[in-house]
């Protein structure tokens, strides 16, 4: 089967989930990942067959596609921070704009100096307890996460690299946490309400762990208050947290943090301009 004929049919059964630009770019990331070959190979080389042994995988995973699930757990990878990650239904896929948060950690992790010491709450994948170890050879990294599935995919991202130490336990309880203090905390907890559901897509809603995602209405910042408790006894004085959160409730967040007593808490944008991040420094 020519490649371009396959990617013009699943381009056309995909638009019943998705809008045109997305169905296309799902086919082409698709036969650019099991192939091997580069995304442009259809317009440059328009004579390429499908070898006949990879032709019933991509098909499968098409199936899959058409199915609502995400082209991640199809391939079983993310990027993030331009490694890939393993991912599967265990773990929330890892964003873009999550990316933005491990930036500031670099520079929070440069500024502490040697010896510094991180805690990740809500870790799941570990991408970013991860990529802060991989970016900074030596660095000590505690993740937290309360999933077992979520841990044993964590810890089996990069088995030849020096791993961070991930701890099974409930964020929510504020646990005392060995390793500490730390000189950083940071967390992409869950913070979609519940009545965001009707926004979201079947791949996100069908697919993706819920208790990664989602919140109470009556109680959408449960897991801002346990952080902020947290960091009060196991951030050291001078040391900076860093947590993603919902673009809707921005400054109500803030405001769990300052009212803690914490200096310099600051809302900070994705790329989109909206409020995605809020850090802050516990006082000296």
């Amino acid at each position: 089967m020519l490649l371009s004929d396959f990617i013009r049919e699943g381009r056309k059964a995909l638009l019943a989930l998705y809008p045109a630009p997305e169905a296309g770019n799902l086919m082409t990331r698709l036969f650019s990942a099991r192939l091997g070959l580069p995304p442009h190979t259809p317009l440059v080389h328009p004579e390429t067959e499908i070898p006949p042994a990879s032709l019933d995988l991509l098909q499968d995973d098409l199936d899959r596609l058409l199915h609502g699930e995400p082209l991640q757990y199809v391939l079983g990878a993310a990027t993030f921070c331009g490694r890939d990650f393993k991912v599967s239904p265990a773990v929330l896929i890892p964003r873009p704009e999550t990316e933005l948060l491990v930036e500031r950690a670099l520079a929070a992790i440069d500024g502490a100096g040697p010896g510094c010491r991180v805690l990740d709450l809500c870790t799941g994948s570990g991408c970013i307890a991860w990529t802060l170890m991989l970016e900074r050879p030596g660095l000590c990294v505690t993740a937290v996460d309360l999933s077992g599935e979520a841990l044993a995919e964590a810890r089996s991202q990069f088995p030849d690299r020096p791993a961070p130490h991930f701890v099974r336990a409930d964020v929510l309880t504020q646990p005392r946490i060995d390793g500490g203090p730390f000189h950083l905390i940071v967390s992409n907890p869950p913070y979609v309400l519940e009545r965001q559901k009707a926004q979201m897509r079947r791949n996100v809603l069908d697919y993706e762990p819920e208790m990664a995602l989602f919140v109470p209405d009556g109680n959408p910042l449960l897991f801002y208050r346990a952080i902020a408790g947290m960091a009060l006894t196991q951030l050291l004085p001078g040391g900076t947290g860093i947590v993603e959160i919902n673009d809707a409730l921005g400054p109500d967040t803030a405001d769990i943090f300052i009212q803690a007593g914490f200096s310099d808490v600051s809302l900070l944008p994705d790329l989109s301009g909206r409020d995605r991040f809020i850090q802050f420094q516990r006082p000296f």
